[in-house]
């Protein structure tokens, strides 16, 4: 059955239909009261020289439905497929920050609390999203500090000899080593963080109320003392809660920049009346079948060129694929969204997000007054951002130590970072490097070379570990601070071999990530199932690579130089009384085993003895005999 046969059958209800090409690949996904008719629709458009179509009819040689009751499952459905399928034909929400939660790991026997930005079915609890993105370290921060629930990678699965660090600061309660806390302590402490986390400090004050009435009678003054300051912080943060309910509601406003075929679209989100963050976001080259021929008299909120091409920007059927993939499948929705443009889907969407949340939820288009007013705001910024990105200005370096903070979930600003790599040829002579980022530049001088000893033949990963043990053994022995991330030039292997050689020094909170060289991956330690893929014109991803390449070149150009030092004494350990320290010390002295072979005698009486001074020059004399026989 050809394309236009099976188009004639399709059922006339609501629905998604997904268009492939001859490999069977989805190239495009759409959504639709009537299936039948909309699909049709395509094919007349197609005939009629659509400039739209016409490129997706070219390619198309099936189609695929799915069937389902009502508009708002059409929604969601098509937004999950384009999310999974990721057609060419469609507009993809990509060079995304996404939202930072707190995650609690109730699925373990002792949870632990992170900062994420992917939410998993893993049996955790997320909590979120937060605005600013520091605002959910800040959160677990205050969590370990005043309910002492830790962040560590430890395997809490099994008892360990001794606790961390954090133990000892009184940052956690020790659940890594037996008997230093109980599981019903343990619990009880994990229950207060989900009433915290919850928003229910009401009830968890009177619970620490009644803890510590409780422990005052039975003259347990020090545990009635911290129940004491623990309520003192819970009421005050119920108090900054109520001042930020009534200063006013949660709104996310959008404004764009569209200029030659690229779009830069910036999202402030507006909580208690004031803008706690903003999101950047970026498209290059957009789908042909998402423009339209041009339309005199269309207003779009933001400046707009059409650099020469014969299709114009839809604004409207952008932003309906936008607010679609931003917030459908997100946990939080704010009350209002402020987009600049009109679109056909805006009241079906909202039908649907209200049921998400569970109150009502607007998508308002301003076109005067102080929304309108939010709207230019944002569109402005989306034209600075645009130039930013795509004119090539060069952020400034607090710039991208706050995006990589935010990339990597670092808790603190990045300023100075480690990087770690190994090179050999098939395990011969193989050594590491270590270079360092720090403030801004390379710091050169902090440059280390390490000659690894403990490893026979090729094991990129026993290497690793060494070296990163070697390392922050001594520098835990100095008392020196720990930089702020620790980059390793590798894939996951290399990072758990790092891991573990931290994990072997007790050092449990150490930043850690590591970059694979061909895809360009960043994994982040604790995080290896969700890695950060980061846009190839991010200032992020350069400068990480550029950290990367600096330790490549550096650990390459000290491998070359002991390999040709080997190369060169090859021939001098063939002289009988010459052995490694004494070739070493000859070849450093003079530079080359040819200037060693041109030497006086006395020249070379300065570095060893007559003894071998003679056998040195014998050597060399037969040789060159030999030679002349030949």
């Amino acid at each position: 059955m050809d394309l236009q046969q099976k188009i004639r059958t399709l059922p006339t209800g609501p629905g998604v239909y997904m268009y492939k090409n001859a490999e069977g690949e989805v190239i495009y996904v759409g959504k639709a009261k009537s299936l039948r008719a909309r699909v049709r629709s395509y094919l007349l458009e197609a005939a009629s020289h659509d400039a739209k179509t016409g490129s997706l009819m070219r390619e198309a040689m099936d189609v695929e439905y799915i069937v389902v009751e009502n508009e708002r499952e059409a929604l969601a459905l098509e937004n999950n497929l384009i999310k999974q399928k990721k057609p060419r034909f469609n507009i993809l929400l990509r060079d995304d920050k996404t939202y930072p939660y707190v995650k609690l790991t109730l699925a373990d026997r002792f949870p632990k609390v992170f900062v994420t930005r992917r939410l998993k079915k893993d049996g955790s609890v997320y909590y979120g999203p937060y605005f600013p993105g520091n605002l959910a370290h800040r959160t677990v921060d205050l969590i370990h500090r005043s309910f002492l629930i830790p962040s560590c990678k430890l395997d809490l699965s099994r008892y360990h000899s001794r606790p961390c660090l954090q133990y000892y600061i009184k940052r956690c309660l020790g659940p890594c080593v037996k008997d230093l806390t109980t599981p019903d302590r343990y619990a009880e402490a994990v229950r207060d963080v989900q009433l915290f986390l919850e928003g229910r400090q009401a009830e968890l004050a009177r619970s620490l109320r009644a803890r510590m009435d409780r422990a005052a009678q039975e003259e347990q003054y020090e545990s009635a003392a911290k129940y004491r300051d623990l309520i003192s912080t819970v009421e005050d943060l119920m108090e900054r809660q109520r001042i930020a309910a009534a200063e006013g509601d949660d709104t996310d406003v959008f404004g764009f920049h569209y200029e030659n075929h690229m779009v830069a679209v910036n999202l402030f989100h507006m909580r208690g009346g004031r803008i706690l963050d903003r999101r950047e976001l970026f498209w290059e080259d957009l789908p042909e079948f998402e423009l339209m021929p041009p339309t005199e008299g269309v207003e779009i909120g933001a400046k707009s060129q059409n650099a020469g091409h014969g299709t114009e920007f839809d604004p409207g059927l952008f932003f309906a694929a936008l607010l679609k993939q931003v917030y459908i499948d997100q946990q939080y929705v704010p009350r209002a969204i402020l987009v600049p443009v009109d679109f056909d889907e805006r009241a079906a969407l909202e039908e649907l997000l209200s049921e998400k949340r569970g109150s009502k939820v607007e998508i308002l288009v301003p076109v005067r007054g102080e929304k309108r007013s939010l709207i230019d705001l944002a569109a402005k910024n989306a034209h600075q951002i645009y130039d930013q990105r795509f004119r090539v200005m060069k952020p400034s370096i607090k710039a991208i130590q706050e995006a990589l903070q935010d990339a990597l979930t670092l808790p603190d600003l990045p300023n100075r970072i480690e990087c770690f790599d190994i090179s050999h040829i098939q395990g011969a002579e193989t050594v590491a490097s270590m270079v360092v980022w720090e403030d801004g530049q390379m710091k050169k001088s902090d440059y280390r070379k390490f000659i690894i000893r403990s490893v026979e033949g090729v094991d990129d990963f026993a290497a690793m570990r060494e070296v990163v043990e070697r390392r922050y053994k001594r520098l835990s022995g100095e008392k020196e601070k720990m930089p702020s991330l620790v980059l390793i030039d590798g894939g996951v292997g290399q990072l758990h071999a790092a891991a573990e050689a931290l994990e072997s020094l007790e050092i449990t909170n150490q930043p850690l990530a590591s970059i694979a060289k061909r895809e360009e991956i960043i994994y982040v330690h604790g995080q290896e199932d969700d890695p950060v893929i980061l846009d190839r014109h991010s200032p992020v991803l350069h400068l990480v690579q550029m950290i990367r390449d600096e330790s490549h070149r550096f650990a390459v150009t000290f491998h070359r130089k002991r390999r040709q030092m080997r190369d060169r004494a090859s021939e001098l350990r063939e002289i009988p009384g010459i052995g490694a320290l004494t070739t070493r010390r000859l070849v450093e002295h003079f530079g080359s085993v040819r200037a060693v072979k041109e030497a006086e005698p006395a020249a070379l009486s300065a570095v060893v003895t007559p003894a071998q001074a003679t056998a040195i020059l014998e050597h060399f004399r037969s040789a060159a005999n030999s030679k002349a026989d030949r």
